[in-house]
């Protein structure tokens, strides 16, 4: 029996419905994965999980998924141990660290001693250290623009893409600690086989994501007047 390969797709929001779109682009017919844990693609040996973002990493490093796509920062926060195949141009952010509007801020050292709301605690400790600074670290999931206001913390370290949630949470960014995009990650020990299946499925994303980045002028001239 011909091996298949397990992927891990986040089972909803934007970076899924893109993850979603690449496969197809590649040509891959996708079974409706709503509301169901593990679907299998029809025309390539392909089996899709639909898992919390946060949980991907684990799964491809302990192998029950072959191979991941997921935000960067997801997999630098989680401290696997996974191979990153590509970056694929799109879910774009920043993990970024702001404080209350109506602070003057004069660089990083004011954040000394703070307390500093995040769901990327290792980041964000990562960061300080290589700044030399300690602050006190409050890890929290979901609404983390809020801490200020409530008096949880002193600044907040978050994902930022527009700027707006934090604008109308009366905050600003100051610093930003790494840039992100979605990856296709996979696990280091794969098979032979799987291994020769991951390399195929790479060739048709990177063809995708080549063709997304050039434009095709079709002229219709004669042959004597091109130089």
């Amino acid at each position: 029996m011909e091996p298949r390969l397990k992927i891990a797709l986040q089972k909803s929001g934007r970076l899924s419905e893109q993850s979603k779109s690449l496969l197809r682009e590649c040509g891959i017919r996708l079974k409706n994965g709503k509301n169901t844990l593990l679907a299998p693609a029809e025309n390539f040996p392909l089996d899709i999980l639909y898992l919390r973002d946060d949980d991907i990493p684990q799964y491809v490093e302990d192998g029950t998924a072959d191979l991941g796509i997921l935000g960067e920062n997801v997999v630098l926060e989680s401290g696997c141990r996974l191979e990153t195949l590509k970056r694929l141009g799109f879910a774009h952010c920043r993990l970024s660290l702001a404080i209350p509007k109506s602070e003057p801020y004069e660089g990083v050292h004011q954040l000394q001693g703070k307390k500093i709301a995040t769901s990327y605690p290792r980041l964000l400790q990562a960061f300080l250290e290589r700044r030399g600074l300690s602050a006190e670290i409050h890890r929290i999931s979901g609404s983390v623009e809020i801490a200020p206001n409530i008096g949880l913390a002193d600044a907040i370290c978050d994902l930022v893409s527009s700027g707006s949630t934090l604008f109308s949470n009366g905050l600003k960014e100051v610093e930003t600690l790494l840039h992100s995009e979605a990856v296709l990650v996979k696990n280091p020990a794969l098979s032979p086989e799987k291994g020769a299946l991951s390399r195929k499925l790479l060739f048709r994303i990177e063809s995708v994501l080549r063709a997304r980045n050039n434009k095709y002028i079709v002229l219709n001239t004669p042959n004597d007047r091109i130089e």
